[in-house]
């Protein structure tokens, strides 16, 4: 993703090239010396879950700085991010413009599944067609994608409902809240936070509620059960979808509702800072796009080994480090992070 300078370097060049008299090549790349003829466009296509919720944003942020960085570093390519992700969550529509990017010719793809058997179809195609596919964030780990970066979603889970248990004193009924039902990294993570349920005696779980993956749906769905059960202590969240925005502020008191949520973003730090959330478990949204973009350079340009899995490290965030990881989101180039966060 390299901005170009080009400089002509006679007259006569300058001539040939508007006459477009053939057999001229006077053009040349500022950076490399080299004519537009050896350098290859090298296009990836990525298909989040939704451009609307601000995880898979941070993600394209990530994809866009590993293609720049790539392309400078490799002379002879030029990495192009086409983003293909539709606006709100649905599976169908990821398929059909994985196929359509096919068609278009994309030279790779990268996607977030969020139903593991329409996408395991789409993917398939695609690389019977001859692009190869790599699965982020929520894998099909049976279709023939060639590779996955994500998480392990059931130690996800099990992490959410361990660390829940400590903030409520072992004790207190718990809801979980779900996102999307058909998404396969989110069923991982639920049967996760059941499983390390078992492990508590005096954690119950009233129920796994489920919404479309959107800040407003997911507050509501938040307001509507704790209205529903006033003796609710605590909220096991597998996603962060409620935290990105203020509608749960004047909502919850941490006195009597404890939550533990996945995901960290700048948005969802006052949470933190208030206590409304004493523990979010960090994903490093940005590395999701710029891994998988890394690996598919390393597979179709540099025709070396790539790992099937490639497991993601989450982040504990607390009051303890939220200067620390406020910094690391400011590296990875966010910059709506409050300035009192940073010089914590």
């Amino acid at each position: 993703m390299k901005i170009r300078v080009w400089k002509l370097l006679s007259l006569p060049g300058f001539l040939c090239l508007i006459f477009m008299a053939a057999g001229c090549q006077d053009l040349v790349d500022e950076y490399t010396g080299k004519s537009p003829e050896d350098i290859k466009t090298i296009n990836i296509t990525m298909v989040a879950k939704s451009s609307n919720n601000p995880v898979f944003l941070s993600a394209l942020v990530g994809a866009e700085a590993a293609a720049k960085n790539l392309s400078d570093k490799h002379s002879k390519i030029d990495i192009n991010i086409d983003w293909r992700t539709p606006t709100t969550e649905d599976p169908q529509e990821q398929a059909d413009r994985i196929l359509n990017a096919v068609m278009d010719g994309t030279d790779a793809i990268i996607v977030s599944c969020s139903d593991k058997d329409i996408l395991t179809a789409a993917i398939n195609i695609a690389v019977d067609s001859g692009v190869p596919v790599m699965t982020f964030d929520s894998d099909a780990p049976e279709s023939k994608r060639f590779a996955f970066y994500g998480p392990d979603d059931l130690e996800i889970g099990e992490t959410v409902m361990s660390e829940l248990a400590t903030q409520m004193g072992e004790k207190g009924r718990v809801a979980v809240l779900a996102g999307n039902q058909s998404a396969p990294n989110l069923q991982k993570r639920v049967e996760g936070v059941l499983k390390e349920a078992e492990n508590h005696a005096g954690i119950e779980i009233i129920g796994v509620f489920y919404h479309a993956e959107n800040a407003e749906e997911a507050a509501a769905e938040v307001i509507r059960v704790n209205d529903a059960y006033p003796d609710l202590k605590g909220w096991a969240m597998v996603g962060g979808w409620p935290l990105f925005s203020d509608a749960l502020l004047d909502k919850i008191d941490p006195q009597e509702i404890k939550i533990v949520a996945v995901d960290a973003l700048p948005i969802q730090l006052h949470y933190v800072e208030k206590g409304i959330v004493p523990v979010l478990l960090g994903q490093p949204t940005f590395r999701w796009g710029k891994v998988p973009v890394e690996k598919i350079i390393d597979k179709i340009y540099l025709n070396e080994e790539v790992p099937v899995i490639n497991q993601m490290r989450l982040f504990r965030v607390s009051m303890e480090n939220l200067g620390g990881w406020s910094r690391q989101l400011r590296a990875w180039g966010y910059e709506d992070i409050p300035e009192k966060y940073l010089t914590m």
